[in-house]
């Protein structure tokens, strides 16, 4: 059963990481902004975090003007990031809980807890011209949080199934499906790689994956434009020959 195609999102943020471990200005995250595009990326992806660890403001800038694919930025729901989201405007800001401790993102937002505070950052960022998106766990009270509080998108967390926690690809079905009955439009990334993608590819509802530190991490050996288009062919495959729903193949899990 073909599906509709799966648009990829390219995190670059760790092409900066690797800049900021001996200062300079290399490997520039725009020209990993372009490689991608060029091999097949739909949009590029950076985190803006409030410790500037990896991405910096210029780059962001920067991107924003160089390239025509749209920008998805992730940030902290604060106003030094909503203001900066309304100056430079990008086709799409993803709300993302955060940690200055954390190594990673480690979990979905909190918006059934936080709906009240969430809900005017959502609207300011849809007035700016942002498609918003909420990165939330696959929890349907979750799901249906972010629904009542008028975002249109949500990034579902890929996080646990990457980590072959049990039951994982079940929540992230009906997480899935759920979005589709609340008219939202749902994305998915945190932990993908080459084996685990399928799987979820294959999840009707899912219209995006985000994937970034596994591909930087494989362009080392590789390249980044090959692990781009190996990513991208991983994903039309998954869309085209797999079947879709309960009882789609999950090689290796």
């Amino acid at each position: 059963m073909a599906l509709e195609r799966l648009r990829l999102g390219v995190n670059i943020d760790h092409v900066a990481t690797i800049r900021n471990a001996r200062g300079g200005e290399h490997p520039d995250p725009l020209d990993a902004a372009r490689i991608a595009i060029r091999a097949g990326a739909d949009g590029i992806t950076m985190h803006l975090r409030e410790d500037r660890r990896h991405i910096r403001d210029d780059d962001v800038r920067r991107v924003r003007a160089a390239i025509a694919a749209p920008l998805n930025l992730e940030m902290a729901a604060t106003d030094e990031m909503i203001a900066f989201a309304k100056d430079i405007q990008p086709h799409a800001a993803c709300l993302v809980p955060e940690r200055r401790e954390e190594v990673t993102t480690e979990g979905g937002l909190d918006v059934a807890g936080h709906a009240q505070a969430l809900r005017p950052v959502v609207e300011a960022l849809a007035a700016a011209g942002c498609r918003v998106s909420l990165f939330i766990d696959p929890d349907l009270e979750q799901v249906r949080a972010a629904a009542a509080i008028g975002a249109p998108v949500v990034e579902l967390h890929t996080g646990a199934y990457a980590h072959g926690k049990p039951g994982e690809l079940a929540r992230l079905r009906a997480a899935a499906a759920l979005t589709g009955e609340l008219g939202l439009e749902c994305h998915a990334g945190h932990g993908l790689t080459y084996a685990n993608t399928p799987p979820i590819a294959t999840l009707p509802g899912v219209k995006e994956l985000n994937i970034g530190h596994f591909l930087i991490g494989q362009a080392i050996f590789d390249g980044l434009a090959v692990v781009v288009s190996r990513m991208r062919s991983v994903m039309n495959v998954a869309r085209t020959e797999l079947p879709a729903g309960p009882s789609a193949v999950v090689p290796g899990r």
